[in-house]
Formats: C-alpha cells, structure tokens, sequence
C-alpha cells in the first residue's frame, strides 16, 4: 500500500487513539512492526496549540517516517490552517478524524457526528487537501447510526475532494466500541474506490487481520485496542499474512524488557510524576491477562517514584518468569 509517495509496509497500522498514542507508544509500535502509527487528534482551534499537551502531541523529534498526525474540527479554513500548521512542525502524512464516538468532540460537530453533513465534509476535505502537500488521509466510521450508513457517498466525496486513502472503522458512531464491527460496509467502499482502503475494527489477532483482508478486499488492516498492553501483535500480524504462520506469544523476559523501556520512555518524554501516572494504565493492560494482575495492580499504582516503578515491575515479570508467586511487598 502507498501514501502519497510512501509505501506503507508492512501493511498494518496502528490506529489513534486519544490519551494512547502518544510519541513512546508509536515508537514502540513501529519498532515492534506497525507499518504506519498515527498520533493522537490534534485540536484544530489555534488557541490550543501552545498548551503542554498539543506541544507534546505535536513533537515528532526522532519519529522515523512517515510522520503520520491526526487533526480534528469543524471548520474547514481552522482546519486546513492546522494541516499547515503540523507540517511545519514535521507531518508528512495528515489524517482527518471524522471516526471519533465521543460524546464531547461530537457534541462540537467535530470527528464522527461530521458523517451527518455531507455537504461540510466536502468543504473540509477540499480545504485540508488544497492547503498541503503532502498526502491527507480521512478516517471515518460506516455512518452516524444503523439507519444511516453513508459511508459509500462520505467515501466517494473523499476520492473526489483529492484525499489518499481512506480508513473505516467498521461501527457506526452510536455504536461507539460496543458490539461487533461489520465489514460488509467496507467491503463495499473498497469495491467503489481507486484510493486505498484501510479497515479498522476488532481486528486481535494475526488470522482475523488476514479474514478481514480477504472479506473487504481492503489494502491495510489497522489495529487499535488490541494493541494495548500488546505491542507485539503488529510483527504478529505481519508475519503471518507473510508466512501463514503465527508467531509464539513473547516470552516473559521480552515482555518485561518491553514494558521496562516504555516506562522508561513515558518518564522521559513526560517527565517523572506524570509519566509514573500515564504509566499506569499501560501496566495494567500489560498485566491485565495474568492471574496475579490484582496484586500487580495494587503495588504498581502506589509506587510514587519512576526508580519505585521500574523496579516494582521488574520483580514483578521476574517471579513470573521464575515461575514463583509474585510477593506483594510491605506497604512502607
């Protein structure tokens, strides 16, 4: 699959998503085998862009190509004004969000409730598209509800408007991550555009990448919850549509040299008492399908300091590894 003038290989992407995607995550996932890691949305509103998290969001120091950043908002000037704005601080590749659920960026007629105006998506897809040089991908969703599934004319307005490819996730937006996704909808975009198509939705492991590759026809798969706490699946997924072959789930010493390096990487690009706290819940879905995970949990989320985290969670893999009980230290 290509972007524009990258080719995207191997073809699965990771997916943004808010609060997760940060610049240690990408990294991770791209050194692990993403193909392409989109950041997290950036607000389109200029106001924004000189807060501690729309700088961190938008620092791509270091990030290997292609930089691929997410944009968010309703109005198509604001828009292709902070399509602008992101390449100058380093994007080569612009993703519009018109696929987020939440009820606070759909309330300001931002990423999926925009699936209800065809009208203004044209406008901001022709905007965004005239305003940069480099490739403007769109993600959306199959459509605002069940009865209202337009994502074949959304489409077919992207194609015309000069967008590079198009991501679906298979839900529409009332489903929000409930359910089961469905493919028939992507399917048939695919079979109406020349751009590529990538499709998104419940895809958690290497053969059901593969299943929704042949059922859509689509030309990526991107991955999204199911690499949380499991970073690994992108080289999963790419061997096995290489091969047929699956890949043994990593051993515990990799997976706690994995995690012990994103911890350290969250500390460093946060700083120390933020990234000990964004840490947390990237320990939890480490941990989440151990039986010791309470007990894990417990320490983890008391540790105050990044030395007292590094280390908690090295003994931690360590009995793991060892096949012994992970003692639960004394509360100090």
């Amino acid at each position: 699959m290509r972007i524009g003038p990258y080719a995207i290989e191997p073809r699965v992407v990771l997916a943004p998503m808010a609060g997760v995607t940060d610049k240690p995550f990408r990294l991770l996932c791209k050194q692990l085998g993403a193909g392409l890691a989109v950041s997290e949305m950036t607000i389109s509103d200029p106001r924004f862009w000189n807060t501690p998290k729309s700088l961190r969001r938008m620092d791509h120091a270091g990030e290997p190509d292609p930089v691929n950043v997410q944009i968010a908002g309703t109005e198509p000037r604001q828009l292709a004004e902070a399509a602008r704005y992101n390449v100058d601080q380093g994007a080569q590749i612009i993703d519009i969000n018109m696929g987020c659920p939440a009820k606070k960026v759909c309330n300001a007629w931002a990423g999926s409730a925009l699936m209800r105006d065809e009208a203004l998506v044209a406008r901001i897809l022709e905007a965004v598209a005239a305003a940069v040089e480099v490739p403007v991908t769109l993600k959306i969703r199959t459509g605002w509800c069940a009865e209202v599934r337009n994502a074949p004319a959304i489409a077919r307005i992207a194609e015309d408007a000069g967008i590079a490819a198009l991501a679906i996730h298979g839900r529409t937006r009332n489903q929000h991550y409930t359910g089961q996704a469905e493919y028939d909808t992507i399917a048939e975009v695919k079979s109406r555009l020349r751009i590529p198509v990538v499709a998104n939705g419940d895809i958690d492991s290497p053969a059901k990448a593969a299943f929704v590759l042949a059922y859509t026809g689509a030309d990526a798969v991107m991955v999204g919850r199911a690499a949380q706490g499991r970073p690994w699946i992108f080289r999963q997924i790419a061997h096995y549509l290489a091969t047929g072959e699956e890949l043994p789930e990593p051993a515990v010493a990799e997976v706690r040299d994995i995690l012990l390096g994103h911890l350290q990487a969250l500390h460093a690009f946060y700083g120390e008492e933020q990234g000990v706290r964004i840490a947390r819940k990237h320990l939890g879905w480490y941990a989440k399908d151990r039986p010791e995970n309470a007990a894990f949990r417990a320490v983890v989320n008391r540790a105050q300091t990044a030395a007292e985290q590094l280390a908690l969670t090295r003994d931690y893999f360590d009995a793991l590894e060892a096949g012994v009980a992970f003692a639960l230290p004394e509360v100090a």
